[in-house]
């Protein structure tokens, strides 16, 4: 198994054939926060810009997957512009669904002020979200960043945040307000709750930032980045949803090229899964960072394993079923393309130049196998060839579709191609050709027959 080193990863992304860490390469991701739905797991990140030599982050992004290798790129169903008090910093948010309507717990900086939490509302976990109140929902004037959210088997739900402190109120039924005779409450940040730290005079706990809350067989875990600059993620417990906390130790020590961690957890079709972020994709570092995944078990006492950054990521839960309507944005790995919004509704894959490829995995195909393939393509220059290739952008071909051009980057074009060999479960390449200079076409969608 590859390990990542506390450098930046400077392999060739290219020839990274049997990677599946970071789990996004087309944008830089950061602070996952997963949520399960409806057999489906959704993966919100925040956005680190290109080039970013701070935490320049304009919007979240959201991805969801049914195998957990697989990931369809939903873009951004929010962004701080949403918020009218809001002039920027679209930093660690949290969703949660309630009563069919999915809440977005997000902090900002204000118009004139310091960060708050505030949040906003969907009846779709892939948004949009509107700003549910207009103002920030918690404020202390002090670290009011990475809110985290629970909602307990009696329905009571909590929300947790903060830097240097951590804070939690008692959300309402509503999800939109809280509980004012409580009213925002200071955790104790004690040695025996949250570890000791040495060499900092200010900070006596490992306690940093970063808190993601949640219930496991009634234990009530708290995990955290912790310990200062560079970042690991150590984590607490307790038997009740506001303390008192007992550290437990270290999760994740300090890998990957990045000085901070956000650390997410989710069960999914019976496994346990631990999402975290570092630099690890090229010109990666601390301000522009990338989402990965690592499964594992618990100890037999709740405890938690410790864990190291991979880039061999997880193993498939489920198959990728080709007969059915794929979008092109749907990737487990790629190389040089980008998404986009789509002219006909959700995003296509863009910016192709020849010799990109799109990796999916675990695609079945069945025994009878399939006979032709379809593509939605759109170019307005020159068109191209999308290859397709069985288990890497060398091996055996199946099939050579030939994409015409279309007369305008919006004018859309079903095309279809007969293809041979496509039996029993493979990793498919859409390998991209093309004798054009720059972008070639795009694509939108893609399915087989039998």
């Amino acid at each position: 198994m590859e390990v990542w080193q506390s450098d930046m990863m400077t392999t060739d992304m290219k020839n990274n054939l049997n990677k599946k860490n970071p789990v996004i390469q087309t944008v830089y991701t950061s602070d996952p926060a997963p949520m399960v739905y409806n057999s489906t797991l959704y993966l919100y990140t925040g956005h680190d810009e290109d080039a970013s030599t701070w935490f320049t982050m304009n919007d979240w992004r959201c991805f969801s997957s049914t195998d957990m290798v697989n990931w369809t790129d939903h873009g951004s169903p929010l962004s701080y512009k949403e918020f009218e008090w809001s002039r920027g910093d679209a930093w660690a948010g949290q969703c949660i669904e309630r009563n069919g309507l999915f809440y977005f717990y997000v902090p900002m900086n204000k118009k004139g002020g310091n960060m708050a939490v505030g949040v906003a509302v969907s009846d779709s976990p892939t948004g949009p979200f509107k700003d549910a109140l207009g103002q920030p929902l918690v404020e202390t004037g002090m670290g009011d960043i990475d809110p985290t959210v629970f909602i307990d088997d009696d329905g009571q739900a909590y929300l947790y945040w903060g830097n240097p402190f951590l804070w939690y109120v008692k959300l309402k039924e509503d999800m939109i307000s809280y509980d004012k005779t409580v009213g925002i409450v200071q955790v104790p940040l004690t040695e025996e709750s949250f570890g000791k730290r040495t060499g900092n005079p200010d900070r006596s706990t490992l306690y940093e930032e970063g808190p993601w809350f949640y219930k496991r067989n009634g234990l009530y875990y708290m995990i955290f980045a912790a310990s200062g600059i560079p970042e690991n993620i150590a984590y607490s417990t307790s038997t009740g949803p506001t303390g008192p906390w007992t550290f437990r130790g270290v999760i994740m020590p300090t890998q990957g090229g990045s000085f901070t961690n956000h650390p997410g957890i989710a069960d999914y079709k019976g496994n346990s899964y631990f999402f975290y972020h570092n630099g690890a994709l090229p010109d990666g570092g601390g301000f522009t960072r990338s989402v990965c995944i690592e499964e594992f078990k618990y100890n037999e006492d709740g405890t938690f394993p410790t864990l190291n950054m991979t880039t061999e990521g997880v193993t498939p839960v489920g198959y990728l079923n080709p007969y059915i309507r794929n979008e092109a944005e749907t990737i487990a790995w790629e190389y040089g393309i980008k998404t986009e919004p789509c002219s006909q509704g959700g995003r296509n894959v863009c910016s192709i130049d020849d010799g990109d490829y799109i990796k999916v995995c675990n695609v079945d195909f069945g025994d009878i196998g399939a006979a032709t393939f379809h593509a939605s393509v759109a170019s307005a220059l020159c068109g191209g060839t999308i290859e397709l290739h069985l288990d890497s952008p060398e091996g055996a071909m199946i099939g050579a579709l030939e994409v015409p051009c279309t007369g305008a980057w919006e004018q859309w074009k079903t095309a279809t191609t007969n293809v041979t060999g496509a039996t029993g479960v493979h990793n498919l390449y859409f390998l991209f050709k093309g004798k054009g200079e720059g972008d070639l076409f795009k694509v939108d969608y893609w399915s087989f027959e039998l």
